[in-house]
């Protein structure tokens, strides 16, 4: 390989990728629409008030009405004396919104049914609340059964609830206090950004090999560079504009959320956090003992959080290894890209249109989908025989590995799963440089994984 050429095709695909108008429009605008979509997410949950709901609850059991207490989202009335039929076709003209019917006691079984009817579906939430209220006041019949005084005290005082307090140790013995759902945060971002730039920028690469096939510039291009000097030149080219995006990605992001905080201002923040229901929502995948943190109802405590929370968070973001991290981060980040950007480019100078990648693009995107997998589940268990190998085979560690060192990771298998990667590397760029170099040029027909392995065995 001829390093000065490699060099003139490096700042070549540099400097025309950074020049276009796609670039400079996506780099601007992703970090505009980020800010702006968690300022919008803010602005909602705090200012969105759910409409209030009049209920007609006929209890024909007399066990569920006085468990149903109305609020400022919901009233209950009792219609225990009205047929059901009569108010379930006419909610209008009784001025409610829904009909609840609770069937009488069941004596056998000990329960009730419910039934629910309304003009328009109805929420979660509400059917959520219903169906609590209704358990309750079915528990409390039950425990009255049993005919033994003060039962439902006793069975009150001995009702526990809990919580699991986490200490890490570093090796002097110190301990500090974490949260497990805080290291799974960080874990499944980090590998999630890996795997979506190495599938955006891989198809780049790919895209722009079948490109100038296509446009038959790349045979003027190759009577003076060397095939794999071009394919070299031009996987480094897309990986320097793919960190310089990656940065003003940060930078912008960090700029434009500062600035729109200032605007939301504190009242907003206050909103946000006296919903706990609209903050549940926003939990959905995360441990419950993390999603049930309880968060400051009054506008008063917002500057003065619970402090056991805010100190396990703070915690347990310094605990984690951000040196470590960050440092792995960009090794992970070009040894995965290299590998799969060197596969990319192989497949797209074997074709002559994108739509001819799908066959030949499966053996690429099956490990990273596996990988993707992987993550999800890795915060269960990130000590798993699964997890720890996929942390050290190339084609999945660059996410994996990445998923698993919040939670710490002996030294020992992330410096051997970055050797793995680096000579899997160059094992798979020898390779795609062969199918490369013979591919380019090739045109008029459809290649297949037949056509690759020829094309792997010449000389």
């Amino acid at each position: 390989m001829d390093f000065r050429i490699i060099k003139t095709v490096i700042g070549r695909e540099y400097l025309t990728r950074v020049k276009k108008k796609s670039f400079l429009v996506t780099t601007f605008v992703v970090p505009i629409l980020f800010a702006a979509m968690m300022v919008a997410v803010f602005y909602i949950m705090g200012n969105t008030k759910q409409r209030k709901q009049d209920v007609a609850v006929v209890d024909q059991s007399g066990l569920v009405m006085s468990h149903l207490k109305s609020d400022d989202r919901v009233t209950y009335s009792d219609f225990s004396t009205e047929v059901p039929d009569s108010i379930k076709l006419h909610l209008k003209d009784f001025g409610k919104d829904v009909l609840v019917v609770i069937s009488p006691l069941d004596t056998v079984k000990k329960t009730v049914s419910v039934q629910a009817y309304s003009k328009d579906p109805l929420g979660v939430e509400f059917t959520g609340r219903l169906s609590d209220a209704v358990d309750d006041a079915v528990e409390e019949y039950r425990v009255q059964q049993y005919g033994i005084e003060n039962l439902s005290q006793i069975m009150e005082d001995v009702r526990s609830n809990v919580k699991v307090t986490e200490y890490t140790l570093d090796e002097s013995g110190n301990e500090s206090v974490s949260e497990s759902g805080i290291y799974m945060i960080v874990s499944m971002l980090l590998g999630i950004i890996i795997w979506m730039f190495i599938m955006m920028f891989g198809g780049q690469v790919m895209s722009s090999v079948i490109e100038e096939k296509s446009s038959r510039v790349v045979e003027v291009l190759i009577s003076s560079v060397k095939a794999v000097d071009l394919m070299f030149g031009k996987i480094i080219g897309v990986a320097l504009v793919a960190l310089t995006q990656f940065l003003l990605w940060i930078v912008l992001t960090v700029v434009l959320t500062s600035v729109a905080s200032m605007f939301i201002g504190k009242d907003m923040l206050k909103s946000f956090s006296g919903n706990p229901e609209m903050i549940a929502q926003t939990t959905v995948g995360i441990p419950a003992d993390l999603g049930n943190m309880t968060m400051p109802a009054d506008t008063a405590s917002l500057d003065a959080a619970a402090p056991g929370e805010l100190q396990t968070v703070m915690a347990t973001l310094s605990n984690i290894p951000w040196v470590k991290l960050i440092v792995s981060f960009l090794i992970f980040f070009v040894l995965g890209y290299l590998l799969y950007a060197s596969l990319y480019a192989a497949i797209g100078s074997a074709v002559e249109s994108v739509e001819d990648t799908q066959q030949l693009q499966m053996p690429i995107t099956i490990p990273l989908m596996i990988a993707y997998m992987i993550i999800l589940m890795a915060f269960q268990n990130p000590d798993s025989g699964v997890v720890v190998w996929a942390s050290m085979i190339p084609f999945t560690s660059p996410i994996v590995m990445l998923a698993r060192i919040p939670y710490g990771v002996p030294m020992w298998q992330l410096v051997l799963s970055i050797v793995l990667l680096f000579f899997t590397f160059l094992a798979c760029a020898w390779l795609s440089a062969k199918i490369y170099k013979v591919g380019i040029l090739m045109f008029g027909k459809k290649s297949t994984f037949k056509d690759l392995w020829r094309w792997l065995k010449q000389k």
